[in-house]
């Protein structure tokens, strides 16, 4: 068996010798280096759960031959004394554009749009979806960026081009500084994606649904493609050739990974995640999807806060990331969340390891910090054959180091060895300069003290009051430079010494020549005292974890860290506005339980249920609001082409939008999320419930119908788009009607052709052709209402909604007969021309003619008083009370499909209602308790008091803020959030909010 071993073992040497055969041709003499090194008496840190101490490595060629406690060296072999050191596997990084190309934007010469791609050959036809780039060709080595990454500990990276939604492929290569042949250690080694389409100048996407919708076309076309290659597509071959590749995607936001994951579950793949170090905020969600995730250690800086009118512009959840941030790590940890860490994200990446300790000083074990930068990345990437560990067999990847990396500031790295070469990081000190020192410069006389690591001290002056002044040095064998400014009113500007290091009987001294006050002086430094080392137990015992603020979900204001639950409510006592036949209901009782209503009546008893007073007060449905923007992420247009019914506002939703609870906080309970009026067929909408803390999934309305966005007018016709906005078709209002019937008629061939490639846009044309999802139009003009109602009847489908519908007095009649709903404003007008005929009246004609009728807000702000709203259309044309309220609550939950589930106060339905101090028309109402699914979202005494812990919260960070200053940490000024307001025609391109 031994015999065997050691042929194996030679077998390996001759195989890694010949491997190193160079194939250029070389000019001038061999390089005749020994390649068999000795690694001795180390610290051997195999892997995080295995070290030896004591222990030899041996390296022939590139690979470790052999490892284990007291081997003898190999005759031949450079014998390297470790003695005191500890030796650790070199770090990988799996997320770095090392050595890749610059991202530049192609220029576009038409200043109008751009609709195909510029890229010459056989591509994809957007120029955002590339994967066809091969980051192996595109590789070069990059010395200087090289020698910084090997610095901070990192032997291999993988590196790839950070650019489009589809980028291609990554390479895996070794930091070492030699040719790309004998540096790069495997070719595609992955796949990679994002939402953001990078330098593509196309106009396509312009929104995070866009860039969605992008993607899953372009999986469902590769797939198609592969079955019929009726043409030629390099960018589907090379998608197609990388369907076994892992996968991975950088995600902008932390929801992005959940947007991301439903793509992968919908094609069966899985992705490793790129995230931004927001994932403790969804741990739960993380860890059931089972999710790998990449991180990095790029933790914001603290908020200068001193000024009490900056401290204002710092949200809560600005703050509390600030101070959460550095425990993400120990969260994943601790929730046994796979992730490797990687060095992105680092604007200096020389603050790695400062942000490392910063972590574990946060809660992650040094143990899972090891792994995330060796075995985990290895294993993501295929690799952990060679590189990850100091085993036999694998490359010869290790760092050299003066102690424990992870928990001792003072240890640092020597060497960073790359497949058995050397590569020298820091040269070990022979003097130690600790210690306490007299320095006299001319006539001042000052104390000094250099402290901390043995290679790297800190220097610093020791002033009367034992307050510290740090002292620029720098240091090389026994030369020595010094730079400081005392607190001295005397010396005018920094003292410069430069001086050489001498040692007599043990005694260290510092002699030099230096400049005071722009004169020329002599100056000694006398060491006093030696520095007392500190065993590493002493350092870790030291460090104590930092006391930290609650996750709050959602991670917004108003975030609670428990989110309440359902329970069962009797409210007694109160005017029941039912929407329904018994009309409105005085000293009524309602009870509610698991998020149904239960029963209505008079003297109603349940000694299990929470008792609520009613009395004086008044209970409605919740309200339900048929057009609004909010919770939208990135976006509410995709209005770069005539027809994107491929896009879903329901892929972009943002659970933590805090005007999810300010709407609460009027009575909205169901908002119906639309897409913008950029473009004549626009996106599938979204309905959800206003679950205040909930995920993007859970706020959607279960089971619901889908609709999806049309537009008239102004908008889609570009008239107020300026002067470059004049290509993409329509431009007229009769061109608007020939893309409907142009769109209508592709859908009705493509359903007919069983061979055709899958088609999202044309898939939710057919879903509305044949009634399985409805049109809410965006409308003014009374021509164009009649327009479109003409064309679906063509196809045999009727329009379900018109909104805004500022004309609909006009054409009620006809709107009745063909059956569609009208939701509106209730007195905007003269906002532009289109509206000139706009008056207050006309919800009131429409209803009274016999139609369904709602008010909407299309306006975070005015969704919060949709009561008032409705109450206008008493005054503006004489509804009765009844009839107002209905138009916020029944009517629009008749126009969404969901009237069986809300909008009235009913035994079964949904226990979506609202608790009012006052008359729930009036100016002067304000909810009380808003109830979704029988839960109370929203408390006005719940709220008084979250207010009151959020400024407790807010103050407390504030405090650790200001010590952070003081302590002359990095601060950054706060700058104002902007929290975007979407409307119908906002056309920001890839907005945050």
């Amino acid at each position: 068996m031994k015999k065997l071993i050691y042929f194996l073992l030679f077998s390996l040497f001759i195989y890694a010798d010949v491997s190193a055969q160079e194939t250029f041709p070389l000019n001038g003499v061999r390089d005749q280096k020994p390649n068999l090194y000795a690694f001795v008496n180390a610290k051997v840190i195999v892997n995080a759960t295995s070290t030896i101490d004591n222990a030899s490595i041996i390296v022939n060629n590139g690979i470790i031959q052999n490892i284990g406690p007291a081997l003898a060296a190999p005759k031949g072999a450079v014998v390297i004394d470790c003695k005191g050191k500890t030796i650790y596997p070199s770090f990988i990084d799996m997320y770095t554009n090392y050595g890749m190309p610059e991202n530049k934007k192609t220029r576009n010469d038409n200043r109008g749009p751009q609709f195909l791609s510029n890229k010459a050959g056989a591509y994809h036809w957007n120029e955002a979806i590339r994967p066809e780039f091969d980051a192996k060709s595109a590789f070069t080595v990059n010395a200087d960026k090289a020698e910084s990454m090997r610095e901070q500990g990192f032997g291999a990276v993988l590196t790839f081009q950070k650019d489009g939604i589809a980028r291609g492929t990554s390479v895996f290569v070794n930091l070492n500084t030699d040719h790309e042949n004998n540096v790069i250690i495997k070719t595609d080694a992955s796949s990679n994606y994002s939402f953001s389409k990078g330098t593509s100048t196309q106009d396509y996407p312009s929104s995070l649904m866009g860039s969605i919708a992008l993607l899953r076309q372009t999986f469902y076309d590769a797939e198609w493609y592969a079955k019929n290659p009726t043409e030629v597509n390099l960018s589907y071959d090379a998608l197609n050739s990388q369907k076994m590749l892992p996968k991975i995607f950088e995600c902008s936001e932390l929801h992005d990974v959940f947007r991301a994951q439903k793509i992968a579950n919908e094609f069966k793949t899985n992705f490793i995640y790129k995230t931004t170090g927001t994932d403790y905020q969804r741990l739960k969600e993380l860890k059931a999807m089972n999710a790998n995730l990449i991180i990095s250690l790029n933790f914001p800086k603290a908020y200068d806060v001193e000024d009490y009118y900056d401290a204002k512009y710092v949200a809560i959840d600005e703050l509390k990331h600030w101070e959460l941030a550095p425990a993400n790590a120990a969260y994943l940890e601790k929730e046994k969340i796979k992730f490797a860490i990687s060095s992105s994200d680092l604007k200096n990446i020389n603050d790695f390891w400062p942000n490392m300790r910063k972590a574990i000083k946060h809660g992650l074990s040094e143990a899972q910090a090891l792994d995330a930068l060796t075995r985990v990345p290895a294993q993501l990437l295929n690799v952990n054959n060679m590189v990850g560990e100091l085993k036999v067999g694998m490359k010869a990847n290790l760092l050299v180091t003066t102690g424990n990396l992870f928990t001792n500031d003072e240890a640092v790295i020597l060497s960073n060895w790359i497949e058995g070469k050397e590569y020298i990081v820091e040269r070990e000190k022979t003097i130690d300069l600790r210690g306490k020192y007299t320095l006299t410069v001319g006539n001042k006389s000052f104390n000094l003290e250099a402290s901390g690591s043995k290679d790297r001290p800190e220097w610093n002056i020791i002033a009367a009051d034992s307050t510290k002044i740090k002292i620029s040095v720098s240091w090389n064998d026994q030369l020595i430079s010094m730079v400081f400014q005392p607190n001295d009113s005397t010396i005018s500007s920094k003292v410069r010494l430069s001086g050489t290091i001498s040692i007599n009987n043990n005694t260290l001294k510092i002699t030099g020549e230096g400049s005071l006050n722009a004169n020329p002086v002599n100056w000694v430094a006398n060491r006093t005292a030696n520095y007392q080392e500190k065993t590493e137990q002493a350092k870790e015992e030291k460090k104590e974890s930092p006391e930290l603020g609650p996750i709050i979900y959602p991670f917004a204001a108003y975030g609670v860290s428990t989110l309440p639950n359902a329970q069962k409510f009797l409210i007694k006592n109160t005017t029941v506005w039912t929407n329904e036949a018994d009309g409105k209901l005085e000293n009524t009782d309602v009870l509610i339980n698991e998020g149904k209503i239960i029963n209505i009546g008079k003297n109603l008893n349940d000694a299990s249920a929470k008792i609520i007073d009613g009395k004086d007060k008044h209970l409605t449905a919740g309200i339900i609001d048929e057009h609004s923007h909010i919770a939208i992420a990135r976006g509410v247009n995709e209005g770069t082409q005539a027809v994107t019914s491929e896009v879903r506002v329901g892929d972009v939703l943002n659970p933590d939008d805090v005007n999810i609870y300010r709407q609460l906080a009027g009575g909205v309970t169901t908002s119906h999320l639309l897409h913008g009026s950029a473009n004549p067929i626009g996106g599938q909408t979204a309905l959800i419930k206003l679950r205040y803390g909930k995920t993007a999934e859970e706020l959607k309305f279960e089971g619901a119908d889908g609709f999806i966005k049309f537009a008239l007018g102004e908008n889609v016709k570009q008239s107020n788009w300026g002067d470059d906005q004049r290509e993409r078709f329509p431009q007229t209002r009769m061109g608007v009607e020939q893309v409907f019937i142009d769109a209508f008629t592709r859908a009705r061939e493509y359903e007919k052709n069983k061979m055709a490639r899958k088609d999202l846009e044309l898939d939710a044309l057919l879903e509305i052709m044949n009634k399985k999802r409805f049109i809410t139009c965006h409308s003014y003009v009374q021509s164009e209402i009649n327009m479109l109602m003409k064309v679906t009847e063509q196809f045999n489908f009727p329009v379900n909604t018109f909104t805004h519908i500022l004309e609909g007095y006009k054409v009620a009649d006809k709107m009745k007969k063909h059956g569609a709903n009208a939701s509106t404003f209730s007195d905007w007008w003269a906002y532009k021309y289109e509206v000139i005929d706009a008056i207050p009246y006309n919800a009131a004609i429409m209803a009274k003619e016999g139609l369904n009728v709602s008010i909407n807000s299309d306006d975070a702000e005015m969704a919060r008083r949709l009561n008032q709203e409705a109450a206008k259309t008493v005054k503006y044309g004489g509804l009765s009370e009844e009839e107002a309220l209905k138009l916020v609550t029944l009517n629009p939950a008749k126009m969404l499909h969901i009237d069986n589930r809300v909008g009235s106060i009913k035994v079964g339905k949904d226990a979506d209602l609202v608790l009012w101090n006052e008359h729930p028309l009036s100016i002067y109402a304000k909810p009380l308790k808003t109830f979704v699914d029988g839960i109370d979202y929203y408390d006005v005494e719940r709220d008084a008091a979250l207010r009151v812990e959020m400024r407790k919260e807010k103050e407390r960070i504030i405090q650790k803020l200001l010590t952070e200053k003081k302590l002359g940490m990095p601060t950054q000024k706060p700058g104002k959030p902007e929290r975007k307001l979407y409307h119908c025609d906002d056309v920001d391109v890839e907005s945050i909010y």
